[in-house]
């Protein structure tokens, strides 16, 4: 392990807040955590816990009484959980999980109601008694996202009108006379071709590469739900109640024009538009067991992003405005085990590294808190059990995006975090998307509409992360249109770590302080490509209408490498897209195949 490294001054380097000065997110609450002993097999419900193991919960059940706290499953109904140990002090069993044996005991995992101001002094009652394992306290987790470097803040917290209200342009449309607003994709460079960006025109050309087929679930605290620009594949809230804040609000609602900006010709356009978008937030749950609901909600190859960091151990899990140890949420051990359920189910989840401008690798990370489990491990240490989430950290943007020099093209940037954990970056200043600045209306368009924000500026680690959840989508997609297997979580991280476009040295951040490479998605399809599949470009094709023998499935047939390859039961849109193709005069129409069965194909022209 490695010591902490002091970020270098110079451009990049500056840290989270309005001109490196810091801010703070309200309403951010901290959990008190309650792991179980496995042995005692508690049940918690309206009339206090009692123990399926028939052990003496009577202190526990008089402590809750006393204090008037209650008790509560932190991932839901005990018995459904299904839990079966691993090995004595190791709380590894099944929950219906695909990889079950690689899932924490869900049951086992309490959080207390009530008492939010005594946390640390109930902690080590509670830890004390018969049943208990341990307890611990969480701080409060806050957006990975830094404030705007142009202009000071106002809290406009409890303001009313379109500053302060969730309900602001509820209908979607704006003020009679407003202006339309204009097309701002000029300015997103990280929808361009690598290096610059991860190449989203290119993918859009594909099937499926706007990612059909795909949905996203963004975590955190809220969003403007009625912005003018997120109006085709938003789903809604789907866990959770959303914080009343308009910095909070502002941050989701870039977060997701990032990932699924509508495409039509005004304001942005999201990286993956086609892809179905749905927000999550973490109250009152906390972020445990909203992870885990998220995923419940989810299939295979589908998203979790989880836009929130907290103070770590570097500064005694203390909140600071600059955000100085904040880190990823993975370390602790709730969090963990709810990461891994998702995992398990095959569903990708996307962390922010965190801006706490934090070596992974320090041995801070290594050591125990005497609260945490036995059990628990240091996720940040790949010789570790892994939580199988995709970690991203924060990029510089190309020199000159918007004026503006944060130090060379996709160099890390000084509040990011990094370390060997990291794998893959995005960008981390500069990003234009939906949504106003921090607190305030939009930089790049603001007014008295909420609907109608746009920023120039949204950064830090939760910027970089949608940025990588788009391009994931996107390949997700274009595997889904083809037929193909899509990326699972193991995948995802190894495409994301052998492709894209490598990070950069920059003065006092060389590229072994690890944040990854910065994805492309053109160089990502074809790592994904079977390496015992054939491919080549068709020559000629035809498209069997009706087929015969008429028990056949209809047949697109296409002339590749010298031989007639069968793709069954084409889509329209597949079909559509090679007649474009052959209509033109000049087709590429490139095709794979395993034998004489066509497994995928990409129609460029």
């Amino acid at each position: 392990m490695t010591d902490q490294v002091e970020p270098a001054g110079g451009p990049g380097a500056s840290g989270p807040g309005p001109d490196g000065a810091g801010f703070t997110y309200r309403a951010s609450e901290q959990e008190l955590i309650v792991v179980a002993r496995p042995e005692a097999r508690l049940r918690a419900g309206t009339e206090g816990v009692r123990s399926a193991a028939g052990s003496d919960v009577s202190a526990l059940n008089m402590f809750l009484t006393d204090e008037q706290l209650a008790l509560e499953p932190l991932f839901g109904n005990e018995e459904r959980l299904r839990p079966t140990s691993r090995q004595p002090g190791e709380p590894y069993g099944g929950d219906g999980a695909s990889h079950s044996d690689d899932v924490p005991d869900l049951a086992l995992f309490y959080r207390v109601r009530g008492g939010e101001s005594r946390a640390q002094e109930l902690r080590s009652r509670i830890a004390a008694l018969p049943g208990i394992d341990t307890a611990y306290v969480k701080p409060g987790a806050v957006p990975a996202t830094l404030g705007s470097t142009d202009r000071p803040q106002t809290p406009l917290q409890g303001q009313p009108g379109p500053f302060g209200s969730p309900d602001a342009g509820e209908s979607g449309r704006r003020k009679e006379g407003a202006p339309v607003t204009p097309d701002f994709t000029g300015r997103q460079g990280y929808l361009r071709p690598a290096p610059e960006g991860v190449d989203a025109y290119w993918a859009w050309q594909r099937l499926g590469g706007s990612g059909e087929g795909i949905t996203v679930i963004d975590i955190e605290g809220a969003w403007q739900l009625s912005h003018e620009d997120l109006t085709s594949k938003l789903a809604g809230v789907v866990v959770g109640t959303p914080l009343q804040d308009v910095a909070w609000r502002n941050h989701g609602t870039a977060v997701i024009g990032v990932i699924g900006g509508d495409r039509n010709g005004v304001g942005i356009t999201g990286i993956a538009p086609e892809a179905m978008t749905a927000t999550a937030s973490f109250q009152p749950l906390g972020t445990a067991a909203t992870i885990h609901a998220a995923a419940q909600r989810l299939g295979p190859g589908d998203i979790v992003l989880i836009e929130l960091h907290r103070p770590g151990p570097r500064f005694d899990f203390e909140p600071r405005d600059d955000q100085r140890g904040y880190i990823a949420l993975e370390w602790w051990p709730d969090d963990y085990a709810a990461i891994r359920y998702a995992t398990a189910k095959g569903v990708i989840v996307v962390q922010a590294a965190g801006n706490g401008a934090e070596s992974l690798d320090d041995a801070v990370y290594e050591r125990r808190p005497d609260e945490f489990p036995a059990w628990w491990r240091n996720p940040f240490n790949p010789s570790n059990r892994p939580s199988r989430a995709v970690l991203v950290g924060a990029g510089a943007p190309p020199p000159g995006t918007h004026g503006r020099d944060h130090g060379p093209d996709r160099s890390r940037l000084g509040f990011s975090n990094y370390g060997a954990r990291v794998d893959a970056q995005g960008w981390g200043r500069e990003t234009t998307t939906t949504g106003g600045s921090w607190n305030q209306p939009g930089d790049l368009q603001g007014g008295p509409d909420e609907i109608a924000w746009y920023t120039d500026t949204f950064s830090g680690t939760s910027s970089a992360s949608p940025v990588v959840v788009g391009a994931l989508a996107c390949l997700q997609g274009m595997l889904k249109a083809a037929g193909q297997q899509l990326m699972t979580p193991d995948r995802a991280r190894a495409v994301l770590r052998s492709t894209g476009s490598p990070q950069q040295d920059a003065p006092g951040r060389p590229a072994s302080q690890r944040i990854g490479n910065r994805p492309d998605i053109r160089s990502a399809v074809t790592n994904l490509l079977p390496s015992a599949v054939g491919s080549g470009r068709a020559e000629r094709y035809w498209d069997e209408l009706i087929p015969y023998p008429p028990d056949l499935p209809p047949r697109l047939r296409l002339f590749v490498a010298g031989e007639w390859r069968n793709l069954n039961d084409p889509s329209p849109d597949i079909r559509q897209a090679v007649r474009a193709a052959f209509a033109g005069g000049h087709p590429d129409v490139r095709v794979w195949f395993s034998d004489d069965e066509i497994v995928g194909l990409v129609v460029t022209g």
